[in-house]
């Protein structure tokens, strides 16, 4: 297949810097001149290159440290770097666009609760000690929660986490005590650090039959008694049944191939648990002081340090 002029110039749009255009028509004269038919940077420029690409209309910014040029035919910005929601609000008043937009603590005291549907993250303390808060909808554009972003909301009852969520923060949830019911959809991983740092005692968690990774942070409580891992499930994450007193007994699919440290430390009342032959990796302590760890010692294939405190 020949490359047209068309097909060139996509291609060249994921170069990495100045050089690659430069060789490109140096090296291939017909696909001269490349540059010359952007209307607007694919890269970001300097004095030099801002020369080359003559024919800009939408000046994209790629970084806050770019540099920024308002000659020629330029009359819209599109800005990909993060900003807040009211950096937001004026550059569109200027017709320029914005990418990345994220709810921070000042927009919300200025705009509300109400997160709306342009934003795309929610900024570190974005809700933090919102007492008046008590349940949150969040945007299927929103695509990472901050850290301690609704840290202390002692109002706060419910929350539906939408399959846009690829990232919690750290202490998300810490100090919501009202916190009864969280429906998280179709999470694919939670980051390592806990969400729930005060180990509030949930009603009902709705655990996604396509969830890959379990960690402590959602299912960190003590007043569960069983609990059925979907078969979707390849790991459990480090402390993730720790100290669930009132576990008794709980089934690992053949789907899981690790177990996280401490991942049943001080269940004391855990009296029954299998371990599939698909487990390859035991983390330190995972079943230190639980109820079964002297059954669990028979087996030969459990590491001794998974005994150990961790």
């Amino acid at each position: 297949m020949k490359l047209g002029y068309n097909e060139i110039m996509i291609t060249s749009m994921y170069f990495n810097d100045i050089n690659d255009f430069i060789n490109l028509e140096f090296g291939i004269k017909r696909f001269q001149p490349n540059m010359e038919r952007f209307h607007f940077n694919p890269i970001p420029l300097n004095e030099y290159s801002r020369k080359l690409f003559t024919n800009i209309e939408t000046f994209h910014i790629y970084n806050k440290c770019d540099e920024i040029y308002n000659d020629g035919r330029i009359f819209k910005y599109v800005i990909w770097y993060t900003v807040s929601y009211s950096t937001y609000l004026q550059e569109k008043e200027q017709g320029n666009i914005c990418k990345n937009i994220e709810y921070t603590e000042y927009d919300r005291n200025k705009y509300g609760n109400i997160i709306p549907p342009e934003v795309k993250s929610l900024g570190y303390d974005c809700f933090y000690k919102c007492s008046s808060l008590t349940t949150i909808n969040i945007p299927s554009s929103v695509s990472e929660l901050g850290d301690y972003g609704f840290y202390e909301c002692s109002s706060l009852k419910s929350i539906n986490i939408p399959s846009s969520i690829i990232s919690f923060g750290y202490g998300c949830f810490d100090g919501c005590t009202s916190l009864k019911s969280i429906n998280i959809d179709n999470l694919q991983y939670i980051s390592e650090e806990r969400i729930f740092m005060n180990e509030p005692v949930l009603i009902s968690t709705e655990i996604p039959e396509n969830l890959q990774i379990i960690n402590g942070k959602n299912i960190f409580k003590k007043d569960i008694n069983e609990f059925i891992i979907p078969s979707s499930i390849t790991k459990i994450g480090y402390g993730c049944f720790s100290y669930c007193y009132s576990l008794k007994s709980i089934n690992i699919p053949s789907s899981i191939n690790e177990i996280g440290y401490c991942c049943f430390g001080y269940c004391s009342s855990l009296k029954s648990i299998n371990i599939p032959s698909s487990i390859t990796k035991f983390g330190d302590g995972c079943f230190y002081e639980c109820g079964c760890e002297d059954e669990l010692k028979k087996n030969e294939t459990i590491p001794r340090d998974c005994f150990d405190e961790w």
